[in-house]
């Protein structure tokens, strides 16, 4: 297992969604991966994407204007 970190910053839907997206297609489950954006809508987009592609998520938080979205690859 292993944590990687995307920088999506300056980006905006749904974009933050589409690199979190391409990023996962190159981990392993187990793997986590760490999104920061600016976009206050990848707190919502990341999440469901993630729910819908059967991915968990650790955690989200806002710290100064940045949004982090910490998702856990689950993959069969």
């Amino acid at each position: 297992m292993a944590h990687f970190k995307l920088d999506a910053r300056r980006m905006f839907c749904p974009m933050p969604v589409i690199r979190a997206q391409d990023k996962v297609k190159e981990l392993q489950a187990g793997d986590t991966l760490e999104v920061v954006s600016t976009d206050p809508g990848a707190l919502n987009d990341i999440p469901a994407w993630s729910r819908i592609n059967g991915h968990k998520i650790i955690e989200t938080r806002n710290v100064d204007d940045e949004f982090f979205v910490l998702i856990e690859v689950c993959k069969s």
